[in-house]
């Protein structure tokens, strides 16, 4: 017997690992796809059908790009640093890491981090019974002072200094991701500028 949508919860996509741990074997999942309940998005995760919560681009970029990490300018925006919405979600991958299929929408766009810099200032945000991994406030204002002439040289300032009119901003812990990420000189001239 195939249950019904709900067995899924409010999530909006699921693994087809998650699938065999529930007890689905693959003739199940594929009677769930046949039956319209949910949809292959590539080769390892579902879109549950009946999901009714909260659209976010992250979660779709969590279930296309599994080991990735919502960065940049994405990030900005999510912490309030910035107004502009990058027209893709910018979603940082391991250099040696291949992703085999991107939806059409939303646009994502990959940005291949060193070893060194993709595991720095990871958090996973939990949203009901979605989630992705984003990286930490300060680790997102140091990527975004590493690719400054990408995102913009004016852009950088103005996200540096919405990070410092934050109560909650760690200068210790940015001046510590920009001496291992090797941008602290950039860092040091903004905030000459900027702390006056």
């Amino acid at each position: 017997m195939i249950p019904t949508a709900p067995t899924f919860g409010n999530v909006k996509f699921i693994t087809i690992d998650r699938l065999k741990e529930m007890g689905f074997s693959h003739y199940k999942i594929s009677r769930l796809v046949a039956s319209g309940i949910i949809r292959p998005s590539n080769r390892t995760t579902y879109e549950n059908l009946s999901y009714d919560g909260d659209e976010n681009d992250f979660y779709s970029a969590a279930a296309f790009v599994p080991h990735g990490v919502i960065c940049l300018m994405s990030a900005a925006k999510y912490y309030q640093l910035t107004d502009f919405l990058p027209d893709a979600v910018q979603v940082a991958i391991d250099r040696k890491k291949k992703v085999s299929t991107l939806p059409a929408w939303p646009e994502i766009k990959l940005f291949y981090f060193s070893p060194a810099r993709i595991d720095l200032g990871v958090r996973e945000i939990h949203e009901g019974d979605n989630s992705f991994r984003i990286y930490d406030l300060e680790k997102t204002v140091a990527d975004i002072i590493s690719y400054r002439n990408k995102v913009g040289i004016e852009e950088t300032a103005e996200i540096l200094r919405n990070f410092l009119r934050r109560k909650d901003c760690d200068l210790n812990r940015l001046h510590d991701y920009a001496k291992k990420l090797r941008c602290e000189k950039p860092l040091r001239n903004y905030l000459e500028v900027l702390i006056q």
